[in-house]
């Protein structure tokens, strides 16, 4: 298939050694979310790069986020600075591009460095998810200010440095940013190897539940104390009673207890809950508030909740389905071709669609492996990923398909 000339002159302006290269600089950064010092130097990197592009760059201070720690202590949990750019805010039609900066890898773990397994593909942390979508967010806007009608539209780039944790710390950052936007692109990598979008997807919700009993000698009088991992353990079972078609729930660990000869007075469980449609995450929120009442009672302990739903489910509604087909089409004159599909998996897609805006949140790169040291990118698909970017850009600045 031989490109039309807009199509071609994309391509031309796309550097594609320079992407890897600067892939490859960014990966062997450590951003684990909880390494403030490697995600400070990302941001840095990240700002003078984006400098290229007109508009005011500004590092944004995190939100306060609290957990709930062993003790059953609610402390303060410290985030890294997100990344801002906007770029002709007066303009009537403006686009929202998302990405993160941070990883799952911490700064301790083995998996640091890049390397070549092929012409093809590299090995590396983050390179797929999602330091490769950086690169291909950056070189899509430098394509797409080189070509002609980029100034009918502004755009928002923002980069935050906790997606992997749940974006708590931007949350608030991301739906103030998504108001009144046009169309969304996050840049999450494809939902396939072959470079699949994920579609609808379920949502998501972290839960700490602190349990305090009363301790006692397990011995001599075991019944005046209150068992707050019996009380844990019950709950776990009447949490997995909840699931239904529409939504999972996964206790995931038991924190608290001593000595094996005390009465254990306290108990924190944690567990994170799928569900598929709002409906059913709210049923679940209002459910569990009726379970801690019963578990209270019924062991005679102390309970409380921390956490909730983080991203809720993500529907595709008309004018999303026609941002999706928009990439299709772009891909097509490309040579691409882009399908999609329901995934089970969330991003911060989730939470710009609850703002009302349709996006697509998987733009960035094709690889696979994510989370794992076995994480790759296909190399060819930065240049790729970068041209259908600049093409939808293009698209949304001049017509009105949405």
């Amino acid at each position: 298939m031989t490109p039309d000339r807009q199509t071609a002159a994309v391509l031309d302006r796309i550097d594609a050694p320079r992407m890897l290269r600067e892939v490859e600089t960014w990966a062997a950064i450590n951003t684990g979310t909880a390494n403030l010092d490697g995600l400070s130097r990302m941001a840095a990197l990240l700002a003078d790069a984006f400098a290229a592009l007109p508009g005011e760059i500004a590092l944004v201070e995190p939100a306060p986020i609290t957990a709930i720690d062993s003790s059953g202590t609610e402390v303060d949990k410290p985030h890294g600075l997100h990344m801002v750019l906007r770029v002709r805010p007066e303009a009537s039609r403006r686009i929202l591009l998302t990405g993160h900066m941070d990883t799952v890898f911490p700064a301790d773990h083995p998996f640091q460095t890049v390397r070549r397994v092929d012409e093809d593909t590299i090995n590396g942390p983050g390179t797929a998810d999602m330091k490769g979508g950086l690169n291909v967010i950056l070189h899509a806007l430098l394509a797409f200010e080189d070509g002609s009608g980029a100034s009918a539209v502004g755009y928002d780039v923002l980069v935050n440095s906790d997606e992997e944790t749940g974006s708590l710390a931007s949350r608030a950052l991301i739906a103030d940013l998504a108001k009144g936007k046009f169309a969304a692109l996050t840049y999450e990598p494809s939902a396939l190897p072959d470079g699949t979008l994920a579609h609808a997807r379920g949502g998501t919700g972290n839960y700490s539940i602190t349990l305090r009993g009363r301790s006692a000698h397990a011995g001599r009088n075991p019944g005046d104390g209150r068992n707050a991992i019996v009380a844990a353990s019950d709950l776990v079972l009447r949490l997995k009673a909840l699931e239904a078609e529409d939504i999972t729930i996964n206790p995931a660990r038991i924190e608290g207890g001593s000595a094996n000869n005390v009465v254990p007075d306290l108990a924190i469980l944690r567990f994170n809950i799928r569900p598929r449609t709002t409906a059913a995450m709210d049923r679940f929120d209002n459910e569990l508030d009726r379970l801690l009442c019963a578990i209270a009672q019924d062991h005679e302990v102390l309970a409380s909740r921390h956490g909730g739903v983080t991203r809720p489910p993500k529907p595709v509604d008309a004018a999303a389905q026609r941002l999706f087909d928009l990439v299709r089409d772009c891909g097509a004159r490309l040579g691409q071709q882009i399908g999609w599909k329901a995934t089970g998996g969330v991003c911060d897609g989730n939470n710009i669609a609850a703002t009302g805006v349709p996006v697509v949140d998987t733009m960035g790169v094709r690889g696979g492996a994510i989370h794992s040291p076995d994480e790759f990118m296909i190399v060819p698909s930065l240049k790729e990923r970068a041209a259908l970017s600049a093409l939808v850009l293009q698209e949304l600045a001049q017509g009105d398909r949405l």
